[in-house]
């Protein structure tokens, strides 16, 4: 991809021979290679380079229209801007989108540089090591059905007729393990863990595999669960989950199209126990795939979402904002249509519990590791939810794995039945998360 300064240059000659006055380019290019392996040998090599950029252009009567393309030579830019030219004029007519006010606010954040990326057969060996030493761990332990080491560099910009030019780069790399386990008289078991960081020499695989390791070994005993009313411990991930399924709660869009479970007042209302904190934070030092600027080219920022219980904010695009009397929160993602969505959520617990909760000494809890069937078992309109789940019932300590049962209440009465939220926060592919505890909930085994 030619760099942000020559794709200017070419943006602005084509404007002004089209007699375009007023647009906007947002683009980014993602150069990725991936591994996977099966018993001891490659199974899959992949590399990949996708980019492109999504043009919008105004007319006169400030209509818009919008195309994409991944030829950004000066002829490609030129017939993008000259097909959205041509699509404004079919534009809506109401509510149509502008730029953003903070496009041109200089950004006060530090920018990641690209690493080196590691040869493919560094990559393998990586992940053929990891393999081995998932099956050496357990004779239980058959396979490693599902298993990627990826890594990938990132480059991004935004630009705009008004002058707003912003890019930024950065490289991950990430490994996934997942393990399957075959026992005589015995149902297949598995679990898996996820690693992400900068590069592959900060990547910590050995955490990935002790991980995966650790769970599909405490999953091989596993019992019945009796169907009934359970108090019930969350992963992180899994309430990263479902805060995600139920994302609605904060995106301005969803309220503006009335697809949501809040609306406009209830900013200030007590939604949550006291005892939860949930923010939005783009630059939180835990996001190594961090975004400076979302794709109107307003500053990403740590925005209040819901402060000891009570909504604080909603996630806007520049559109939202400006028909909500807010400001634009950096969540903006643009194409055909501009959508919202979050960032990097992080939660917390800022307020001390009346009781302190531990799985060394509770009884009869339910630990749950990991959601299933998101897609399906979610009504994110009704705020109701039914999902399979991987966990453990646990006793002082001792955790027992679940044969199979599925979970179901409503997300907003579980938020106000948390009584609990643990300190340690950990890292996952959403966000940052400790363990939350919520009073009870329905679990309904075999």
């Amino acid at each position: 991809m030619p760099n942000i300064s020559e794709i200017a240059n070419y943006a602005q000659d084509s404007a002004k021979k089209l007699g375009i006055k007023k647009f906007d380019i947002y683009g980014s290019s993602v150069d990725a290679t991936s591994v996977q392996v099966d018993q001891g040998e490659p199974k899959q090599v992949k590399a990949s380079n996708l980019s492109g950029v999504t043009v919008r252009v105004w007319n006169d009567e400030n209509t818009m229209g919008v195309t994409s393309t991944t030829d950004v030579d000066p002829k490609g830019l030129e017939l993008a801007l000259k097909t959205a030219y041509e699509a404004s004029f079919f534009g809506v007519k109401e509510n149509v989108p502008d730029f953003s006010p903070e496009a041109t606010v200089d950004l006060a954040v530090q920018k990641h540089e690209k690493l080196p990326q590691a040869p493919v057969f560094q990559l393998i060996e990586t992940l053929l090591k990891a393999e081995k030493e998932v099956l050496a761990a357990h004779a239980a332990i058959k396979g490693v059905p599902y298993n990627n080491l990826a890594q990938r560099d990132v480059d991004r910009f935004y630009l705009n007729s008004d002058g707003a030019m912003r890019t930024e780069s950065h490289s991950l790399a990430s490994i996934y393990l997942y393990s399957k386990t075959e026992e005589d008289g015995k149902k297949p078991r598995s679990a898996g863990a996820f690693r992400i960081n900068r590069s592959l020499e900060t990547l910590d695989v050995n955490g990935c595999i002790q991980e995966t390791t650790e769970k599909t070994i405490s999953h091989l005993n596993y019992e019945k669960v009796k169907s009934g009313k359970y108090r019930v411990v969350f992963s992180p991930d899994a309430f990263l989950s479902l805060l995600g399924a139920f994302s609605n709660l904060f995106n301005a869009q969803n309220i503006l199209d009335k697809q949501s479970l809040s609306t406009p007042d209830d900013l200030g209302k007590q939604i949550a126990s006291p005892l939860l904190s949930v923010y939005d934070d783009a630059l939180h030092p835990a996001n190594v795939g961090a975004e400076t600027f979302d794709g109107e080219g307003t500053p990403t920022r740590r925005i209040s979402l819901i402060e000891n219980g009570v909504l604080t904010g909603f996630l806007h695009s520049a559109g939202t904002a400006k028909r909500m009397n807010a400001k634009p929160t950096g969540n903006a993602n643009i194409g055909a249509k501009v959508t919202v969505s979050p960032n990097f959520y992080h939660v917390f617990g800022n307020s001390p519990a009346e009781q302190e909760f531990s799985l060394e000494n509770a009884e009869n809890v339910i630990l749950i590791d990991d959601l299933q069937a998101l897609h399906a078992g979610v009504k994110s309109l009704q705020g109701s939810f039914s999902l399979p789940f991987d966990g453990w019932i646990v006793n002082k300590g001792v955790k027992t794995s679940i044969e199979s049962a599925t979970v179901a209440g409503d997300f907003l009465q579980v938020l106000q039945s948390i009584i609990f939220v643990e300190q340690e926060l950990e890292l996952t592919p959403a966000g940052v998360c400790p363990r939350i505890w919520v009073d009870e909930l329905s679990i309904t085994g075999e």
